[in-house]
């Protein structure tokens, strides 16, 4: 297997992980509705619903984090960097990488599977009236650790192949914002046909500026 065919499939992976654990924003919002009604119609709060849905959400976020990874979704201070070209962004994110990627994803893996070991061993629970399990949580801090870890050395070896090629491989395509501002604007009820055109236009045009900007597209510049 070639490094972009394992890129690839590290990417498809991420996506696959962020996608499947995606769907407990469903569950968060069916618990949560469930406790309003119990709480203020029926009159009869459940003790250890704030806990699950800590758990539930905390989930959520650390599960999803290899997936934002692999859609360079993360937050980035672009002061600079835009402007460089592909290989010196790829020596810049590589260096990172290693000096601080690395050493900071594989202390919290290492860390979050001892804190499940401790976890486990004593079957603790939480603390109120009707206790929940706590160790399953706990054990999503390691495993969230190991997946982003993966899809952290893929992007490293997409780096490799930067400086090896000069030009980024690109990502793997997924839903983007501007596919919902499109939507929205093209349901519009207060603008005529070429308004909405011209809107929706416009909105990918500057969207996709910021991407060549961030992939280090001159042109744009």
């Amino acid at each position: 297997m070639n490094a972009p065919s394992l890129i690839r499939s590290i990417e498809s992976f991420s996506t696959w992980i962020g996608k499947t654990f995606a769907w407990l924003i469903v569950l968060l919002m069916l618990v949560v509705c469930v406790e309003v009604f119990k709480r203020y119609i029926l009159n009869a709060p459940t003790a250890w619903i704030f806990d699950a849905n800590n758990m539930i959400y905390g989930t959520l976020f650390m599960m999803t984090g290899a997936y934002a990874l692999a859609q360079d979704g993360h937050v980035r201070g672009d002061f600079l960097y835009g402007r460089f070209a592909p290989r010196t962004q790829a020596w810049l994110d590589l260096v990172l990488y290693v000096l601080f990627f690395l050493p900071g994803i594989g202390a919290l893996t290492w860390a979050g599977w001892t804190y499940f070991g401790d976890s486990l061993a004593i079957h603790e629970q939480t603390f109120n009236a009707d206790p929940l399990p706590l160790y399953p949580f706990k054990f999503v801090i390691p495993l969230a650790g190991a997946v982003v870890l993966l899809q952290g050395l893929s992007e490293m070896l997409r780096c490799v192949e930067c400086i090896r090629t000069g030009a980024w491989l690109p990502r793997l395509k997924d839903a983007q914002e501007m596919d919902v501002v499109g939507q929205q604007l093209g349901g519009a009820g207060y603008a005529d046909d070429e308004a909405r055109r011209e809107a929706i236009a416009r909105a990918h045009q500057i969207d996709e500026t910021a991407r060549q900007r961030g992939a280090g597209g001159r042109e744009m510049l």
